[in-house]
Order: C-alpha cells, then structure tokens, then sequence
C-alpha cells in the first residue's frame, strides 16, 4: 500500500460523489492507494473476493473463463472504474469469489477497500437499494435454477425413455418363452400319459429319453440358413406324414431347430415302435423346444441384468460422489442408456485410448455431460437415412484425457457458434431445448473438475471435446 486519499479526493470519484462528508471520512479511514506493475495479475476468477478496487491511474483488464481459455471482457483507463467485490453487500455464494480475474496492463494505482467494510457501509448507508438488489440477485439464480433443473429433468427423461425402451424388448421376449414354455409343458403331459397308457415298455421309454437328451446336444452345431432351415422342415415333414404322425408340420420346425435329421427320427421309430411314434415325437419336439425357450428366456434375463448394470454405471447410486472412475465406463453406460435415439440409422464408431489412467471426477455429472453431448449430436442427424455418424474418442493430452464427441451433421450455423456455450442460448425449434444443456456441461467441466469445454464445427464435421485433468 502506498498512502490513503482524503475525502474530498473521494468525492472526485463517480462511486462516491453523492456521499456525506461523514460517509467520506469514514471510507477514507479504511481504504488505502494500492500500485501494481505493468503485467501484474491482481486477482483470479474463483478467489475469494476480499477487496473491492477503485481505479485511480492506469489501464486495468478484466478476464471470465471462456471455452478456449481466458477472454477479456473489459479494458480500460476511466477513472474511477471498480471492480473485485462489488457484491459484498450481499449473503449470497456470488459474492464471496470474484466473478473476473484483473490484470494491470500498464502501472496502475487503485483505491483498495475491504469487502466486509464495503458492504456494511452499502447495507447500512442504502439498506432499500441493498434489500432490492438481493432480491433481484436471488430471483435471478432462482430463475436460472429452476430452468437449469428443468433441463436435467428433460436429460433424464431422455435417459429414462430409452432405458425403458431397451428394457422392454427382452422382458417382452422373457414374458412370451415362459407363456409359450408354460403351454408346452401342458402338452408335455398329455404326451407322456398317453405313452403310459399305450403300455410303452421301460426300456423303450429309457431308449427315447437317451435319443431326446443326444438331440439336445446338437443345438450347439452352426444355426442353419433360412433356406436350408426350410429345406429341412420339408424334408422332416414329409417323412412324418409318411409315418403316420398328426400335426407334422408344426412338429418339424423344433426339431429342425434342434438339428435333427431323419436318421434320428429313424432310431426313434425303431426304440419305441410305430404306434407310440406320434407321441414319442410329440415329447421330443416340446422337450427341444423346451430347451430353446429356457435359453431364450435366460438371454433376456441376461440382457436385463445388463441394463440395469448399465443404468447403475450410469447413475453411480451406489457410490461416492468424488472417485477415480475410467471414462469409458461412464461413455458405454451413457451409450447403452440413448441406445433408442442411435438406433434410427446412426452408427456409432468408438475409438478409445484404453490406456488412459483413472482419473478424479463426480462421476454422475460426468454422464450428464456424455447424455447432453450425444443427445445434442443424435439431434443434429437427425433426417439423414442411415447416413449419420457418431464418433467417441478417447486419447491422452499432455496431463489431461481427452473425450470428443463428433458427428457428420450439418454442422453449426457460423452465427451461432460463438453463443452455443451461453445460458439460455440454443438452435433448436421452440419446445425442444432451453440453451442450458451446453450451460450444464461447461459448469460441470470447467467449474466442478477444472477442466475445459471447446468445440469446432464445419458441415459434415463438428466436435465437442472435453478436457479432464489426471491429477487435481
């Protein structure tokens, strides 16, 4: 510090002319005359905000986070421009860090005050104003938060849209192999009581259950060709009509299924004898498709449980919200969860670095940006039959992995292209979007991870790629 400024050299300043001379004294107590070299960073975005600066001599610069790095937002040599805590006055999260980071561009002199004793002077000295602007603040952030929660709510709406589209198919096919599994053995029954009552001797029946148990067996040879599969069903066909045996044609197809031919349908005329063929066939066929719809059934139920494995990745309920996670993880769980939007002729070409080390994130927010990224993408190709394009890469960049999200849309409009990282700001139709998505991921990026959001978009080519630190 470098000396003080008396009150009537307060009062030459904008800030300060309507005040008292009592609330001039009073300022010119606490505040003192600051100097900063030429290239002097004063404060950073995110410290905490202790002071506020009042520009004597000079020309300062202030600084936001941008995509790309830092941008300057201001720069100038009027006198008596503030900057820093100018928020003291206010309870609120905004102003306990400074919004802009300062720099001095040439030497400069600045006024310095406390942020507690300038924002006791301004609740005390102009408590209407003070009680309007926090109100206005407030409303602000509620605003922008209730928007914000929409726009999560939307994204996991998504998710759950597709999770539920994907859970439907396999316990529609799991519900149809028990009902028909459930029918089959009632036949089954029927089968095996009219052998009994045909007098069938034990070591014929103990013959046909070894034939059943080998035909069994053979479902693991290659799965026939649609042609050849009806080939065969003829060929099984025809010969039990040949033999006497009612409804040959719908007993051909699971036996066909099970690979068998007419050699064994042969060594099953000749361990049971021709009049309990009908029935022993008849027990053969349910027992093959018996096994086929347990194994149908059993698929399903895998594929279930590998979605609800994949909706837990997804949500990481089950963990703490600061972990080591691998990236890729987080990109195949979001990938299974907008399977339904990507199955409208998208193809989807990963290309990971599965060396990349874990590294520290909230995992679940994480997703949030891998959901907004690829949904906003699908969107884009959206009407290009079967043409469009998904590509995920994973690689290593210096200390930080890479994760980039492209597509083969039609790129973004060169005007928009600067706004489509602001709040609020979005290309698409009235009802489809809020501007907060690209918002959400930034903050999340760049403000929860340290991190950075950068794109670059061409017709045919645009890529969103998001920087994650290794190491915090």
């Amino acid at each position: 510090m470098t000396g003080r400024l008396g009150p009537d050299e307060l009062r030459e300043l904008f800030l300060f002319e309507k005040l008292t001379d009592e609330q001039l004294a009073w300022l010119a107590e606490r505040g003192e005359v600051a100097a900063y070299e030429a290239g002097t960073t004063i404060y950073r975005v995110g410290e905490p905000a202790t002071c506020l600066y009042v520009l004597l001599e000079g020309t300062l610069s202030m600084v936001m986070r941008a995509p790309l790095g830092e941008i300057e937002v201001n720069r100038t040599d009027h006198r008596g421009t503030y900057a820093g805590a100018f928020f003291a006055y206010l309870d609120l999260p905004l102003a306990r860090s400074y919004s802009t980071g300062l720099r001095a561009v040439t030497d400069c002199r600045f006024w310095v005050l406390g942020a507690e004793d300038f924002g006791r002077a301004v609740r005390e000295w102009f408590p209407m104003a003070t009680h309007m602007l926090e109100g206005f603040a407030i409303q602000g952030m509620g605003s922008q938060q209730t928007v914000s929660t929409r726009e999560r709510l939307v994204a996991l709406g998504t998710v759950t849209a597709g999770l539920t589209h994907e859970l439907n198919n396999p316990a529609t096919a799991a519900a149809r192999a028990t009902h028909t599994l459930a029918e089959r053995l009632r036949g089954l029954w029927d089968e095996l009581a009219a052998l009994a009552g045909g007098g069938l001797a034990a070591d014929r029946l103990a013959a046909l259950i070894d034939l059943i148990r080998q035909a069994e067996g053979l479902t693991d040879q290659a799965p026939l060709s649609p042609l050849e599969a009806s080939d065969r069903e003829d060929e099984l066909g025809g010969w039990l009509e040949e033999h006497g045996v009612t409804g040959a044609w719908d007993l051909a197809p699971p036996l066909v299924a099970a690979g068998v031919d007419t050699g064994w349908l042969e060594r099953v005329a000749a361990a049971v004898g021709a009049g309990a063929l009908p029935h022993a066939v008849g027990v053969a066929a349910i027992a093959c498709e018996a096994e086929s719809l347990l194994e149908e059934a059993a698929e399903a139920s895998g594929r279930i449980s590998a979605l609800i494995g994949a909706a837990k990745q997804y949500s990481q309920m089950d963990r703490g919200p600061l972990q080591q996670v691998d990236v890729h993880d987080g990109l195949e769980s979001t990938l299974t969860m907008l399977k339904h939007k990507l199955e409208t002729g998208i193809e989807v070409v990963r290309d990971y670095d599965r060396s990349l080390p874990e590294l520290p994130a909230y995992a679940g927010e994480l997703n949030q940006v891998w959901t907004n990224l690829v949904d906003n993408a699908a969107a884009a190709m959206e009407g290009m039959d079967g043409r469009g394009r998904l590509t995920v890469r994973t690689a290593r960049d210096g200390d930080r992995a890479l994760v980039e999200i492209g597509d083969n849309g039609p790129g973004i409009p060169e005007a928009a292209a600067p706004h489509v990282l602001e709040p609020f700001y979005t290309t698409k139709p009235v009802g489809k979007g809020t501007g907060l998505g690209l918002d959400i991921c930034w903050r999340i990026v760049v403000q929860r991870h340290h991190g950075d959001l950068r794109f670059t978009s061409t017709p045919g080519d645009t890529r969103f790629q998001v920087l994650l630190p290794l190491t915090w």
